[in-house]
């Protein structure tokens, strides 16, 4: 992947010995670290990050002295982006999972809510903010509407969409439905 990667590279990984070993060999620029057991809830929510702060601090430590940014799987929460910012990483993943699969109106709106105060927190404390799981090409304009949001994570839906489409036109999809909502 590293040879061939023409944009960013981001690993998402495990924060274990194995995994750090892999990623200062591979040096891609971005690491998001996620749970590393089905377990510890990466489909349901993000990084425990009150039981393994310490931990996370010394790895993230370690990632950033192989100059490679760093970023949290969180759930959307002021405390989560707080510790984010404490243990030291560069940016979150805000876990949109809730969101895309909230039903009504209002259990939407207040997911939303809860990623936009969520990614403008993350921006006040030096942090960028990306999006990721569960986004689809149904969910993704309120999302990418908010401008605090630097990436999403996206992939099942654009590979499953490639399958009819064709890989460049899934991506292009996306693309196009991230820009038109944007607000700039």
């Amino acid at each position: 992947m590293r040879k061939t990667a023409k944009t960013e590279l981001n690993l998402e990984m495990a924060a274990t010995k194995e995994m750090l070993d892999m990623a200062l060999e591979v040096k891609p620029e971005l690491v998001t670290l996620v749970p590393e057991k089905r377990k510890e809830l990466t489909t349901e929510g993000g990084l425990d990050l009150k039981s393994h702060a310490e931990h996370l601090k010394k790895f993230v430590g370690q990632l950033k002295d192989g100059r490679i940014r760093v970023n949290l799987f969180i759930d959307p929460s002021p405390e989560a982006v707080k510790a984010s910012a404490r243990i030291g990483s560069d940016g979150v993943e805000l876990h949109t999972g809730t969101y895309a699969e909230a039903r009504g109106v209002q259990a939407r709106q207040n997911e939303i809510r809860r990623i936009h105060v969520s990614a403008v927190l993350s921006g006040k404390l030096g942090l960028k903010a990306h999006a990721g799981h569960g986004l689809d090409y149904l969910n993704i304009r309120d999302v990418a509407a908010i401008r605090e949001i630097d990436g999403f994570a996206i992939g099942f839906s654009i590979v499953s969409r490639a399958v009819y489409t064709g890989i460049g036109e899934a991506v292009r999809e996306m693309k196009r439905l991230i820009m038109e909502s944007r607000p700039w």
